[in-house]
């Protein structure tokens, strides 16, 4: 049995890979920005070895107080799985720019997987081989020039880069680090035209985490497990 972290999993694929993970015998600790309201984790927690725990993400105290809820915790999975679409899409191309709201976008998307593996640490130390999966988007790669979302997709590019460059330093202490393409999905974001659905997104990334090793620590890939371009 393993310990695993999920961010944003009270809806779409985080739910998915809460549901997958706990019927495979894990221990889940569900993170979202309000339990409250969290129904669908509510009712999963009644059967299957779930844990809720609430926290925002882009808020240093309240990622803060989810380190000392973990406090002792081997953390053998870290999913960093939240995130936000930003500002609207006329609202973040060459031409306009919702500054603030790209802020807010470079903060959940980029610093807020930074925030939550840093205060982390300590119980992914305590694992053998801990592994930090973060959800990214083939629209980060540099590799892929779609003239889109501008503020969502550079902050995307920056989260790749950072956990590129974290998976080298953290390789000394045997905790491995990859980013994930979750591919095009039927969620809140994806829109109901996307080609995947969250159940197969999920079951994808679970197969695809399972194959991260030291020997491919720092990869890129698609849900599928096969090699993203950068």
């Amino acid at each position: 049995m393993s310990n695993i972290v999920i961010t944003g999993a009270n809806r779409g694929i985080g739910l998915e890979l809460a549901r997958h993970y706990a019927a495979k015998g894990h221990r889940v600790y569900a993170c979202c920005r309000d339990a409250g309201k969290a129904t669908d984790l509510d009712d999963l927690a009644k059967t299957q070895d779930v844990h809720l725990l609430e926290v925002a993400v882009g808020e240093d105290d309240s990622v803060a107080e989810l380190a000392e809820q973990l406090s002792g915790v081997t953390v053998d999975i870290l999913i960093n799985n939240a995130g936000t679409g930003g500002p609207p899409r006329e609202e973040q191309s060459a031409l306009v720019m919702d500054f603030e709201g790209w802020a807010d976008t470079m903060n959940i998307n980029t610093f807020a997987p930074v925030r939550v593996m840093q205060a982390l640490l300590p119980n992914l130390r305590a694992a053998e081989s801990a592994k930090v999966v973060n959800i990214t988007s083939q629209m980060g790669a540099l590799s892929l020039d779609m003239t889109v979302a501008y503020a969502y997709c550079s902050s995307k590019a920056a989260l790749n880069k950072f956990m590129r460059m974290a998976a080298i330093e953290l390789a000394s202490e045997d905790i491995l680090v990859c980013l994930i393409h979750p591919g095009w999905v039927k969620t809140d974001m994806g829109g109901q035209a996307a080609t995947l659905t969250a159940v197969e997104s999920a079951q994808g990334i679970i197969q695809t985490v399972d194959k991260l090793e030291a020997a491919n620590t720092g990869s890129f890939w698609n849900w599928n497990g096969t090699t993203h371009d950068w």
